[in-house]
C-alpha cells in the first residue's frame, strides 16, 4: 500500500489494495497498525458486495447489529444508512457511534453506494489530540470523571415523529443509559482519549447540572477545533475505516434533496475504562 496522510492530527489515504480479495495476516496486521497511527483511514475504487464489507469488519473482532437502522436484505450487520428527499437523514451532530452500548464498536466500516453530485462530505476529529491539547489542569480535572451516555437522547427526533415511541419502544428498553470515562484508554495505543460526545452524551454524572452543561459545551467546542479535523469527499465505492474509540464524525447534509446511501458494518469494542 501507499500511504498518504491529509491532515495534521488525523487522516490518511491509502492506495494499492483491493478490499474485495482476502487479505493476508500481514496486510490485516499492517491495515490495524495504521488505524492505530492515523484513526481513519480512506480507500477510492472499492467496488466490494455487502458480504465482502462484512468479512472486512470481521478482522477487528465480532460485529455488532443496530436496534434502529434498516439493514441489507440478509445481512443484519449491514446497515443501510440512507437520506432521501422523502426522509432526509436526522443526524447532524458530532459523535462516536453507538456510545449508548456499555461496549461501543471499536471500528467502523463505511461503504459508499450512492453519492450526491455535490456535497454530503463526512468530517472526522481526533480524540487524542484533543485530550493531548487540553491544558494540564483539565485533563486533572477530567481523570476521573464518568458521563453519561443515552440512546433516548440520540434517537430524540426519531422517537418524537408520530408513532415514533412506538417503533423504537424494543430498542430503548433494550439500551437504557450506560455510564463511560470522560477519559477512555486507548486499549491497543494506550494514548488518553476524551470520550464525550454531543449526540449521545447527556451529563456528566455527579457534577451539579449547571456544571456538566458547561464543561461539555467547552469539550465539544475544543474536540472539533479545525485543527483536530479532517474532512473527505465521496465517490461512489469510496470505503472509510475509523476508530470508534478515538474519534468523532459528523456528516454534512448539505445534498438536500440529492440521495445518499452508504453501508455500515461495525465491530464489538471493550467496555471503555
Amino acid at each position: 500500500m501507499q500511504i498518504k496522510r491529509i491532515a495534521g492530527a488525523l487522516g490518511a489515504e491509502c492506495h494499492g489494495i483491493n478490499l474485495s480479495k482476502p487479505l493476508s495476516k500481514d496486510v490485516q496486521i499492517e491495515i490495524k497498525h495504521l488505524l492505530n497511527e492515523h484513526e481513519v483511514l480512506f480507500f477510492r475504487d472499492q467496488a466490494i458486495a455487502p458480504t465482502q464489507q462484512r468479512d472486512l469488519a470481521r478482522i477487528f473482532g465480532p460485529l455488532q447489529t443496530h436496534p434502529a437502522y434498516g439493514t441489507v436484505d440478509g445481512l443484519p450487520e449491514v446497515m443501510l444508512l440512507e437520506s432521501t428527499r422523502e426522509r432526509p437523514s436526522k443526524i447532524e451532530v458530532w459523535h462516536s457511534d453507538m456510545t449508548f452500548r456499555q461496549h461501543p464498536p471499536s471500528v467502523t466500516v463505511l461503504h459508499g453506494i450512492v453519492i450526491p453530485e455535490v456535497g454530503g462530505d463526512t468530517l472526522w476529529a481526533s480524540m487524542t489530540t484533543a485530550y493531548d491539547t487540553l491544558s494540564s489542569g483539565m485533563q486533572n480535572y477530567l481523570a476521573d470523571l464518568h458521563a453519561i451516555h443515552d440512546f433516548s437522547q440520540g434517537f430524540k427526533e426519531s422517537l418524537a415523529e408520530r408513532g415514533g415511541r412506538e417503533r423504537l419502544a424494543d430498542a430503548v428498553g433494550a439500551n437504557p443509559p450506560v455510564k463511560h470515562p470522560v477519559i477512555q484508554i486507548h486499549p491497543e495505543s494506550g494514548k488518553k482519549v476524551l470520550f464525550v460526545n454531543p449526540l449521545f452524551t447527556s451529563h456528566i454524572d455527579g457534577l451539579p447540572a449547571l456544571e456538566s452543561a458547561e464543561i461539555l459545551r467547552f469539550l465539544y467546542a475544543h474536540s472539533t477545533l479545525t485543527e483536530h479535523t479532517c474532512r473527505f469527499k465521496w465517490q461512489a465505492d469510496s470505503m472509510v475505516i475509523w476508530d470508534n474509540r478515538s474519534t468523532q464524525h459528523k456528516p454534512v447534509n448539505d445534498f438536500f434533496p440529492a440521495t445518499r446511501q452508504l453501508h455500515r458494518v461495525v465491530s464489538e469494542g471493550d467496555a471503555p475504562y
